[in-house]
């Protein structure tokens, strides 16, 4: 993939502020930082930003300067290599990581990309239109792209019964506590300044920003689906191989949840639904890198501990949609819910909760199932019931399912964001050549 860098990679900003202001109506030229630890497609976050980047290069040809400590499944030139050519491109600048807990880790990740583009910036003259991020990366983001409130997680967090906290270590309370409470106050700070613009993932996302940072003013950029990659016909040809891969039987009704913090994402209510059911040949797959002892310990009590499996993530994630009868995902909050979208257009029926994003886009027992209260056991066991005494209902819904996703696109959410961007990058360009002209 050639790049336009070369030639103007050492032009002042003031300059890049007036070239910006007169380019054409596309802003074809715009040049981006993007700050993220990582970028890979086993992450919900970190999938939806590739193939934002992806489109944005691709598609409006701008000039990527991704700032992350690691990029996989990403096409991307290293930022020594020489940038010719007009077309859009992503330059990797790797970040060195800092090892250690979460809390050391993000601290050093915060430190060390500021640093690195204040050296850029300052010895190599390298600036840009726009930074962008998704979610807190660095203290100067002009756009953040919310996929998850920290403070809305860490509410929830304190309303576990005191029982439940007292299981975990001592030092590991301590640490996420302080992780936590860093969090929040970056976000108090940085999503209350109306400087900083936001945009959402969901209407749900947008709502919890309005809530809690008493901002209205949050444009959404919603998140899509790759309906190549997740489709009916590859999941039910891909079908017998995955049941055999995860040791499932033709009769047995797999449940699949995918996705980290599994108490929120309402393990707790899926197995508690499993035991009133217990006629039912239900398996639950639960996908995730949490440690899952506690959920054992659950699974055990209630005698359904054989009828548990947890995987870690991996890159071919549709091998779990392939494997499963229905997804099920009935969370205590989630800003939108990629892995019940994905499910969908897979064409199976899906199980989630109003607190979860996507729900706003699904039509209630038409194609997919939305849960009032996530933490309703006896009407998610009823939903599970129908869906496995009555085949042909189930089957109708998985195909309902897979028509609405083939809304979700990828290519819908670039647009918005874009959209939103060049919008901005005028905004920023006509203020910096104001203030050029009066100085």
């Amino acid at each position: 993939m050639a790049c336009s860098a070369g030639k103007n990679w050492r032009k002042p900003r003031k300059h890049r502020a007036a070239e910006t202001l007169n380019s054409t109506a596309g802003l074809a030229d715009l040049r981006l930082a993007v700050v993220s630890p990582f970028v890979d497609r086993r992450h919900g976050t970190e999938r939806a930003l590739a193939e934002l980047l992806e489109r944005l290069a691709g598609e409006y040809h701008c000039e990527i300067h991704l700032y992350a400590e690691r990029v996989e499944d990403l096409a991307v030139i290293d930022s020594k290599t020489p940038r010719t050519g007009e077309s859009g491109c992503i330059v990797w600048h790797k970040v060195p990581s800092i090892p250690g807990p979460h809390l050391v880790k993000f601290i050093g990740w915060m430190a060390t990309n500021g640093f690195l583009r204040w050296w850029q910036r300052a010895f190599r003259g390298l600036s840009f239109d726009l930074v962008l991020s998704p979610g807190i990366n660095c203290f100067n983001a002009d756009v953040i792209i919310v996929h998850v409130v920290f403070s809305r997680l860490w509410e929830l967090s304190r309303q576990r019964r005191a029982g439940e906290e007292q299981q975990s270590p001592v030092l590991r309370r301590l640490h996420r506590r302080a992780y936590y409470g860093l969090l929040t106050a970056l976000e108090r700070w940085l999503y209350s300044d109306r400087r900083v613009t936001l945009a959402a993932v969901s209407q749900r996302a947008a709502d919890l920003l309005t809530q809690y940072f008493h901002r209205s003013d949050v444009p959404l950029i919603p998140n899509g689906v790759d309906n190549r990659e997740f489709c009916e016909s590859r999941r039910t040809a891909r079908r017998k191989q995955a049941r055999r891969l995860f040791r499932f039987r033709e009769a047995d009704l797999v449940l699949l949840l995918i996705g980290n913090d599994p108490r929120v994402k309402g393990v707790p209510t899926i197995l508690e639904a499993m035991a009133l059911v217990p006629q039912l040949p239900l398996h639950l797959l639960v996908v995730g890198n949490d440690a899952a002892d506690t959920f054992r310990d659950t699974a055990k009590r209630l005698g359904i501990l054989d009828r548990c499996h947890w995987e870690s993530p991996r890159g071919e994630v549709l091998e779990f949609y392939a494997a499963a009868d229905i997804y099920v995902s009935p969370s205590r909050e989630d800003s939108f819910g990629l892995p019940v979208a994905e499910a969908m257009a897979c064409g199976l029926p899906a199980i989630t909760s109003a607190n979860a994003g996507v729900s706003s886009l699904i039509h209630n027992s038409v194609d997919g199932f939305v849960m009032r209260e996530p933490e309703d056991t006896q009407m998610l066991a009823r939903i599970l019931e129908r869906l496995y005494r009555d085949a042909a209902y189930r089957r109708s819904i998985g195909e309902a399912a897979g028509r609405t996703a083939q809304q979700w696109t990828w290519d819908r959410s670039a647009a918005a964001a874009w959209e939103l961007l060049q919008g901005l990058a005028r905004r920023k360009g006509s203020a910096a050549l104001h203030g050029q002209k009066t100085t």
